[in-house]
């Protein structure tokens, strides 16, 4: 199985060696509650999301990786950030990509569908939240959840 390990602001990182466009969807359900997945590739918890695929936006992208991840069906409502930190690198064990971070996270509200994991997500959950910040979960992604819950409105750009 593949590995994903996150280096940040770490001197033995590897030179990145791509740079891929990948989107995250914050979903919410009605009860206000955050959909959630237990990555796979490295059992931390996370927003669904992935790679922009050619042809595609980058809502048409949360869109599907959202219901391929977790079996939500959901609609795009805004924007939490776009997080483009060169410190921040992705090592994918399985090809040696070495991929700087490049994540547009978009909110959106669940509009149907069950929950359902896939071969990305050996879990899913809606959690409440004032327990998101709970799980367990990579420094970049918490901070794109808190800067969603923060509430403020604006976009975060870095």
């Amino acid at each position: 199985m593949a590995t994903r390990i996150d280096f940040h602001d770490d001197p033995n990182a590897p030179a990145p060696n791509s740079m891929v466009p990948s989107v995250n969807a914050l979903v919410t359900n009605e009860a206000g509650d955050v959909l959630m997945i237990r990555r796979t590739d490295n059992d931390n918890w996370a927003l669904p999301g992935g790679a922009i695929d050619l042809g595609e936006s980058a809502p048409q992208a949360a869109i599907r990786e959202t219901l391929e991840e977790t079996g939500i069906q959901c609609e795009i409502t805004g924007l939490v950030g776009i997080y483009t930190d060169p410190r921040h690198v992705i090592l994918y064990t399985s090809n040696g990509e070495a991929r700087q971070e490049f994540s547009i996270v978009l909110t959106a509200r669940a509009v149907g569908g069950e929950l359902t994991p896939s071969t990305e997500s050996r879990e899913v959950r809606w959690v409440p939240r004032d327990e998101v910040l709970s799980l367990t979960m990579d420094r970049a992604m918490r901070m794109r959840i808190e800067h969603y819950l923060a509430g403020t409105g604006l976009p975060y750009i870095g």
